[in-house]
């Protein structure tokens, strides 16, 4: 099985009508995709009450992929005591708690930062957090490119796969240290994980300009890229219950077309999205 989704719900004009209200997005974004990826989990632990509202907004079938929470991955660059650390987890996973009790987990991407390397103490950071998070689905992603040096790829793998750990598979710029190459081994018998960064390598590195998130992200995958993927999902599809894909790059709205165009060449059934509204001057 393969879902294709979205980052976020709230920027991708080209499947909303006109006119439609930011509060019924979701409800209209689920729709056309069956996944989605809760990024603004990664900026502050919600309410519960709001996750309730989304679960309640969409279908059945309908699943969340949620990125944890900041704090918890160390890219606020603060020392947390155990205390501190034991608090956020318990908070995150009450925020989240209405989605894993409707059954609508995907699961918690846990996003490591460019700085986060392969050492013992971290990988020791990634067993405790792994326990702290029994019971629910969890992804890892890299973002430092020591975990898949020739030496480190295997043992990093076995690790993923001995501690219960989904692969969240990218493709982004490989500009080293602070990337990761494409690696397509599944460590999970359920899901596997791939998220579309792009591949815009001057906006990866770009972090000391003011608008660097959003360069970071502008690319437009093209159908040559696209085709290769697909034979890759296929490829992962026949190793894993579930291959999870996730478009990231949204930068310039590229995100929602890209993940229809590759629904098309992997021949799954989707919802026409709106013919887009003229506008008088065009």
């Amino acid at each position: 099985m393969i879902s294709i989704g979205l980052a976020g719900w709230g920027d991708h004009d080209e499947i909303y009508k006109a006119g439609v209200k930011a509060q019924d997005k979701l409800k209209e974004y689920s729709k056309y995709f069956s996944t989605v990826e809760v990024d603004s989990s990664y900026y502050a632990i919600h309410k519960s009450d709001l996750f309730q509202r989304w679960v309640t907004e969409t279908t059945g079938h309908f699943s969340f992929l949620i990125k944890a929470y900041q704090g918890l991955t160390g890219h606020t660059r603060q020392n947390y005591s155990e205390a501190d650390m034991e608090t956020m987890f318990r908070e995150f996973k009450e925020s989240i708690s209405p989605v894993i009790e409707a059954g609508k987990i995907k699961a918690v991407l846990f996003q490591y930062p460019p700085w986060f390397d392969c050492n013992r103490n971290n990988v020791a950071l990634l067993r405790s957090t792994k326990e702290r998070m029994a019971g629910i689905p969890v992804a890892l992603e890299f973002r430092h490119q020591s975990w898949f040096t020739p030496e480190m790829r295997d043992k990093t793998l076995l690790f993923m796969r001995e501690e219960g750990w989904i692969h969240s598979i990218c493709d982004e710029p490989q500009v080293f240290p602070g990337s990761v190459p494409t690696i397509l081994e599944p460590t999970n018998n359920d899901l596997t994980i791939v998220r579309f960064h792009g591949r815009n390598t001057g906006g990866w590195t770009s972090s000391g300009s003011k608008d660097w998130r959003e360069v970071r992200y502008l690319y437009r995958y093209n159908e040559e890229e696209l085709q290769e993927w697909k034979e890759n999902l296929i490829k992962l599809e026949k190793e894993t219950g579930e291959v999870c894909v996730i478009f990231n790059n949204n930068s310039g709205g590229d995100a929602a077309a890209n993940a229809l165009q590759l629904m098309d060449l992997l021949g799954l059934e989707r919802k026409q999205i709106p013919p887009r509204q003229m506008d008088m001057f065009e």
